[in-house]
């Protein structure tokens, strides 16, 4: 029996064909049958082959779908090697972060540097719901990427936020509420104070570097004309201690802090808080300095009162940021600042002041954000009350 193929064939002829090659009379009802059940059972093997694979593939199976996001060590867009990657212009900025997308893909990156880690079984593979949360590919654990940032509970776009940070840090002189709340377009005045408060609270890095080398060590007095006191007496100022360190004839980093009192234990805990041991701590003659050697500082004194030369003279770094931080306050805030509230401006003067030679406003807002996401979030009535923003866990 012989076949000739031709471009015409039907189904008839493929199955007399298949049983041909199989051996098998093609007029035989018994080879046909034979012939479909062998086709049954190959379907049925392929079937279980394919349900099989499904379930075996299905945890990692989101991470390739369109909504899906796998979160890589040295993220291509903020770090790539040791080159940090932020927008040079307001119109890069625009341009770059228009949409919501853009923006948690950046903070993504952001808050996991060395890719995503799972709070609940370290897993490094997550992809996102409709509701933009993370799941967990390992243990399903749904993780938010905002939880734990000041931006928790926000409302508003993270689009307008990012427009915040730019403004906040493009101002050289800082930033004010309403002028935050005209910018933007906000309708309440107290939310421009908020988000201001909650930028403040993230500009102090976590575990940031203490001075060290030569530094200056004075204090001053925040707050308007007292009668009826004398000396370091006041009853409604807040005292400031200052130090700075010294950069040749020019001023290097600084620490400012609300202190107490000006007895030795609130001032001997500034400067254990802000300079390193073995350094050398310049002061003036005043009581409370007195003991730092014994905590391991070189203590070098200046008694003003013996000297023909003016403080500003004899400790010339120290006391121009003093005259900078007045001038900004009066200036920028009209010196309408709440002492339950200074520490947190002594703050953005600070973050200011630190990276004054910063050749570009982009890596000043890189850095803020970047910070923004290492502490914890800081809602209204913590702003009111005056509490310490706390450094957030990495690994949450």
């Amino acid at each position: 029996m012989g076949f000739v193929l031709s471009p015409t064939l039907n189904l008839k002829d493929l199955l007399a064909l298949a049983l041909f090659f199989l051996g098998a009379d093609p007029s035989d009802l018994k080879g046909l049958a034979a012939l479909i059940w062998l086709f049954w059972g190959l379907f049925l093997e392929l079937s279980l082959l394919f349900k099989v694979t499904y379930w075996l593939c299905l945890p990692v199976l989101p991470i390739f779908s369109n909504r899906a996001i796998q979160l890589t060590p040295l993220s291509q867009y903020v770090v790539v090697g040791a080159v940090e990657d932020y927008p040079s212009t307001l119109a890069e900025l625009e341009a770059r972060f228009g949409t919501e997308r853009a923006c948690r893909d950046y903070l993504v990156k952001l808050r996991w540097p060395e890719g995503f880690i799972c709070p609940r079984c370290c897993g490094k593979s997550a992809w996102t719901t409709n509701r933009d949360l993370l799941v967990c590919a390992g243990c399903k654990h749904q993780a938010s990427l905002t939880a734990g940032t000041i931006f928790q509970d926000t409302r508003k776009p993270l689009t307008m936020w990012f427009r915040a940070i730019w403004w906040v840090t493009a101002q050289k002189n800082g930033a004010s509420a309403l002028g935050l709340q005209r910018i933007l377009g906000l309708g309440s005045y107290l939310t421009a104070w908020t988000w201001l408060h909650k930028l403040r609270r993230a500009m102090v890095r976590p575990g940031r570097d203490r001075l060290h080398g030569q530094v200056e060590v004075d204090e001053t007095y925040i707050g308007g004309l007292e009668e009826g006191v004398r000396g370091r007496q006041t009853e409604t100022k807040a005292l400031v201690a200052v130090a700075c360190e010294e950069d040749g004839e020019a001023i290097g980093r600084i620490r400012l802090r609300q202190a107490h009192d000006a007895s030795a234990a609130s001032l001997h805990a500034f400067v254990e808080e802000a300079i390193q041991p073995g350094s050398v701590v310049h002061t003036d003659g005043w009581e409370g300095y007195a003991g730092l050697e014994a905590k391991g500082y070189i203590h070098p004194v200046t008694v003003l009162r013996r000297s023909q030369q003016s403080p500003a003279e004899l400790l010339p770094r120290v006391h121009r940021v003093i005259s900078l931080l007045k001038r900004w306050l009066l200036g920028t805030h009209q010196g309408a600042v709440s002492l339950a509230h200074l520490d947190y401006y002594l703050d953005e003067f600070t973050f200011r002041f630190n990276r004054r030679k910063s050749r570009s406003r982009g890596k000043l807002f890189y850095r803020l954000l970047q910070q923004a996401m290492a502490v914890e979030p800081a809602p209204y009535k913590a702003l009111v009350g005056g509490t310490l923003a706390k450094p957030r866990n990495p690994n949450t």
